[in-house]
């Protein structure tokens, strides 16, 4: 089966006067309608770097320099705006991190609907309004009808968020790119607004690009995870091998230092250093300066790639697999 999403070997540069900046380098991976594909990893991993390319929302001068995008088998060009324009709203749909920036403050919310809905739909401005206030109920706004012209500014931060899950979604978008869509809710919203997410995708068939840095949401939430770093995939499978058999150091490292429920579990770990900033990569694996596995294989190599070095990780060393695993 043809899947929603497939992007192959995506790179993304930002040239400056000092050189090329290479952002996202050769990431691939495939979303499946009704799946939800959770991508996580430190800030400056590339995560909202490979969804805005996705989008075709790069800020210029960055731009694809490589790679391919599909939408249901559909190649498309994330450099073309005038085609992505055709693009978004009604085959990909998305989900801002702060929903009050994402809103325009001089529309209703009613207005920001039925225009979404118009654009992309061939219904008239009645029928538009009554699917806005579909929309509205779906997401878990009470008295939809009634709040339907209110203002952004009257929503409380939760509320806002569940309209742009609802702008996101009132097109019937085949994809939906969520990005650090919880970030700035408290826990009991955050758990609200994934579940939320997660039912209304799963109702629709909808496939889930799902950015965060919070392990709990993808536990929750996906059904597999990619591991970002440096603008590369380090790693990437079902959640529940990922989360509790990580085969990368790196993502060892992102799940030692996740809080456990249960008590007991002593000391958190910390990764050692900082991810490297774009332009300074050193040679071979990006992680082998703050590896603790790392031999000469891995300063050298320029590129471990999942498949290549594991069928999971981008590794030579994978956790748990010992050094019969080098190239």
């Amino acid at each position: 089966m043809t899947p929603t999403l497939s992007i192959r070997d995506l790179t993304v540069d930002i040239p400056t006067r000092r050189g090329t900046l290479r952002v996202v380098d050769g990431v691939s991976w495939d979303i499946a309608a009704g799946e939800i594909l959770g991508v996580v990893g430190e800030s400056g991993a590339g995560k909202s770097m490979t969804g805005a390319a996705v989008m075709g929302l790069l800020d210029r001068p960055a731009h694809v320099s490589g790679g391919t995008v599909a939408l249901k088998g559909e190649a498309l060009d994330p450099n073309d705006e005038d085609a992505m324009r055709g693009v978004r709203g009604r085959g990909i749909g998305m989900v801002f991190q702060d929903p009050l920036t994402s809103l325009d403050p001089l529309m209703t919310i009613g207005d920001q609907l039925t225009e979404t809905i118009r654009r992309h739909l061939p219904v008239g401005q009645g029928e538009a309004r009554e699917r806005a206030v579909r929309a509205l109920e779906e997401v878990g706004i009470p008295a939809a009808a009634d709040r339907l012209d209110a203002w952004p500014h009257e929503f409380s931060g939760g509320m806002r968020q569940r309209v742009v899950i609802a702008l996101a979604l009132c097109a019937e978008p085949d994809l939906v790119i969520a990005d650090e869509p919880t970030t700035a809710l408290d826990v009991s919203v955050q758990a609200q607004i994934t579940a939320l997410l997660k039912r209304l995708c799963r109702e629709r068939g909808t496939a889930v690009m799902l950015i965060t840095h919070d392990m709990g949401v993808i536990a929750e939430t996906a059904d597999r995870v990619a591991v970002l770093y440096a603008g590369r995939l380090a790693e990437i499978g079902p959640v529940r091998d990922v989360l509790t058999d990580p085969k990368h150091p790196y993502t060892q490292g992102l799940m030692g230092a996740t809080p456990a429920a249960s008590a007991g579990k002593g000391r958190l770990w910390q990764i050692p250093g900082a991810m490297p900033r774009a332009g300074s990569l050193p040679d071979g694996c990006a992680f082998h300066p703050r590896c603790g596995k790392a031999q000469d294989v891995c300063r050298r190599d320029p590129r471990p790639e999942v498949g290549r070095a594991h069928p999971r990780a981008a590794c030579w060393f994978p956790v748990g697999e010992g050094a019969e695993a080098t190239a």
